[in-house]
């Protein structure tokens, strides 16, 4: 699967995600995972991300942790943290990502494992 880009909305082989404000100050995404994907494990080195859980449970790990969430909990992940978001259920995790820093380009991810052959 590609990804594409129509108005906002990126397909990825985990799901999706909409950019509902990019603006000089953060970027905010809803990011749908579906059942039984995960995101890379991955880390930014020019911006920090603050995630609100929306809908479904799933599995983060951030630096060292895993951390279950479901929806209504809210994580940061700090500048430079490895992190990644697993979806446990059967339904679409949905999470309403904020990302603050200098720069929220999508060529900050670093990959250091990906299920899809990316890098």
């Amino acid at each position: 699967m590609s990804a594409t880009r129509e108005n906002n909305y990126n397909l990825r082989p985990w799901g999706n995600y909409v950019v509902l404000f990019d603006g000089d100050e953060c970027k905010v995404k809803r990011i749908v995972v579906h059942p039984g994907k995960r995101l890379s494990l991955q880390r930014h080195h020019r911006r920090s991300e603050h995630w609100f859980f929306v809908k479904g449970e799933g599995l983060v790990t951030r630096g060292e942790e895993q951390v279950p969430v479901k929806e209504g909990d809210s994580l940061d992940i700090p500048l430079g943290a490895l992190h990644r978001i697993l979806n446990l259920g059967r339904s679409d995790l949905v999470v309403i990502e904020v990302q603050r820093g200098e720069y929220f380009g999508e060529d900050d991810i670093e990959r250091l494992e990906d299920d899809f052959g990316r890098v």
